[in-house]
């Protein structure tokens, strides 16, 4: 019986939404995997594109609340950012919670003034890269 992940960031906008699509992919005889956000959005296209460079289509996702979610029931619940974790319902009957706070790419853009497309594409890249490194090393 494959495990339910769920991944929580704020938006569910980037950093949830590639963990959903790199944990649907890199364990999908393992685990399902679903992502939510503390607050409604829309997926990046930046994220979008990075996860395409891989072969994972995450153009179809939509960003939902974890309160669309709270009728499911989860093994495991990953918040990947800090503001996730500090406001994170615990109703999702999951054994265990477990947090890692990954860099914002849109904030680190904004931050570094980065405007070239290859340099935002960079920055996502790397993060996506951080969250396949902690899949395959922390859910296997």
């Amino acid at each position: 019986m494959k495990k339910k992940i769920l991944f929580i960031c704020t938006h569910n906008s980037c950093r949830s939404q590639m963990a959903e699509g790199l944990a649907n992919r890199l364990l999908s005889d393992k685990v399902t995997a679903s992502s939510a956000g503390t607050k409604k959005s829309k997926v990046d296209p930046y994220a979008i594109a990075v996860m395409k460079e891989l072969g994972i289509d995450i153009s179809a996702n939509k960003s939902k609340t974890f309160e669309e979610l709270k009728q499911k029931d989860f093994d495991l619940v990953v918040t990947v950012c800090d503001h996730a974790k500090e406001n994170c319902p615990i109703f999702f009957g999951g054994e265990k919670i477990i947090n890692n706070s990954f860099q914002d790419p849109p904030k680190i853009v904004n931050e570094k003034k980065i405007t070239s497309e290859e340099g935002i594409l960079d920055v996502y890249r790397r993060v996506r890269d951080d969250i396949k490194k902690f899949i395959l090393k922390e859910l296997l």
